[in-house]
């Protein structure tokens, strides 16, 4: 393996890692907040302990969240030296703004949730929490902005004169096709992530008859949310595949591994065939689905991967522009697939739960413990094939992997910075696996007792 191998499996290992508690902390914030919200309405004790509780998660979600981020972030500058140097201009406006503005707005009115109760009135206090779920919602979206350009760059032009790419308009990155549909899709998919993570706690719980009157709210609050959102997810995705076709016809062809230019082409719900794709020996299709799912018609046209191949050749010289099949493949498949199941288990533990038929007990509350995995699967086999579907391109049509890797450095300051990076994520993995398991076990706290005051006019004041 050279540098370049290495520098993307070291990206792709630390971005894979902290996506991991990205979606969380946005779906659980405004869970909190919905939780909080409800206590400072109703008054009622149990809807406060659920807060308190479930907030203890999500600061450690959050903290570890910041801390992966910012170290993913470094390796712009170690080995992505020459794609910072080009896109630097574009790339960096909005990655700017979101650690400037959201990152700092969510920061701020995180800490004034988290050390503001008893001290600020009580709708304050729930303000700052609701702030912060906005502020997660904007660091997402300037984030995916900067993302999307990558996928379909807009409002920029190529100074040969400097050699790089130079911004002209910040107004269409921010108001990307792509980045719009991307949004709304992870808008939804971190709200099925939270719900599963609130899901699972709640059903270990009810598992074992614990608080019951904490964590049964709870459950049907997140149970809901992984429903609704669900289906937001399903239909927000049948979106983003059509801009997709749309702008990365070459990625949709390798989702289906189709080669030959087709229409009104079925989707392969299960294939087996060789490693390239090129021969099919036993395949389960649905007719003509990729065509509705890519043109909106039974009969659309969906271009092959050979075609296009030829087409690229032609429009930007000699190479191959062909992504790895199998991974592009497998990965669009596997992340519906954990998606539904998700779904079919939150829809199946609300019916339980509902119905309180205890002969189901012994593997419904496992099955909704462990499928706090399922979204969290889906969304990382979901950038899998994202990233991998773009490739050989950085920025698509305008910037290969190839010449974006830091020109001066070797493949063993990449091994080696590997090494470390993956062994202090595992560390931290241990940390946050134990964190999670010992507060999560522990239960909502019973001194809940709170002295804030109603009055919109009292003071701020942390100091008594």
């Amino acid at each position: 393996m050279d540098a370049l191998d290495l520098a993307r499996w070291q990206f792709a290992i630390t971005t894979l890692y902290h996506f991991i508690f990205v979606p969380i902390t946005i779906g659980l914030s405004a869970l909190i907040a919905v939780l909080q919200t409800v206590w400072v309405r109703t008054g009622k004790r149990e809807y406060l302990r659920a807060t308190k509780f479930f907030g203890k998660l999500f600061l450690i979600n959050f903290a570890m969240g910041v801390v992966t981020g910012i170290v993913q972030e470094f390796q712009f500058g170690m080995n992505w030296s020459s794609y910072s140097r080009f896109v630097g201009d574009i790339f960096g406006a909005p990655l700017a703004i979101e650690g400037l503005l959201a990152f700092f707005l969510e920061s701020t009115f995180l800490g004034l949730w988290m050390f503001g109760w008893d001290r600020l009135p009580k709708r304050i206090h729930l303000a700052c929490i609701w702030l912060v779920a906005i502020g997660t919602q904007l660091s997402a979206y300037f984030i995916l902005a900067a993302n999307s350009w990558m996928q379909h760059p807009v409002g920029f032009r190529v100074n040969p004169e400097r050699g790089r790419a130079e911004l002209t308009d910040f107004l269409a990155v921010l108001t990307n096709s792509t980045a719009l549909v991307t949004y709304a899709h992870t808008f939804m998919a971190c709200f099925v992530t939270g719900g599963a993570f609130m899901l699972a706690v709640a059903a270990w719980h009810l598992r074992r008859r614990n608080q019951p009157e904490v964590f049964r709210p709870a459950l049907r609050l997140a149970g809901w949310v992984v429903l609704v959102a669900g289906l937001g997810v399903v239909v927000t995705g049948d979106l983003q595949a059509r801009v997709m076709t749309e702008q990365q016809p070459m990625k949709m062809a390798a989702a289906e591994a189709l080669y030959t230019t087709t229409e009104g082409a079925s989707f392969s719900l299960f294939t087996v065939g060789s490693l390239d794709g090129t021969e099919e020996i036993f395949s389960v299709r649905v007719p003509k689905l990729l065509s509705l799912m890519a043109t909106t018609s039974l009969d659309g046209r969906v271009d092959g991967v050979d075609n296009l191949q030829s087409a690229y050749a032609a429009q930007f010289g000699p190479g191959d522009y062909r992504p790895y099949i199998p991974i592009t493949y497998w990965s669009f498949r596997l992340m519906i697939g954990f998606g539904v199941l998700a779904m079919l288990i939150a829809a199946l533990t609300l019916w339980h739960a509902r119905r309180e038929r205890t002969r189901l007990s012994r593997w419904v509350w496992p099955a909704a413990t462990w499928a706090v995995a399922l979204p969290l699967l889906a969304n990382s086999t979901g950038w899998i094939f994202t990233e991998v579907g773009r490739q050989p391109w950085t920025v698509f049509g305008v910037l290969t992997t190839a010449d974006s890797v830091s020109p001066g450095v070797s493949v063993g300051d990449v091994a080696l910075s590997l090494g470390l990076f993956t062994a202090l994520y595992g560390i931290l993995a241990v940390i946050e696996l134990l964190l999670v398991l010992r507060y999560a076990r522990g239960g909502a706290p019973d001194d809940v007792e709170t002295t804030a005051q109603d009055d919109a006019d009292r003071p701020l004041s942390f100091v008594y």
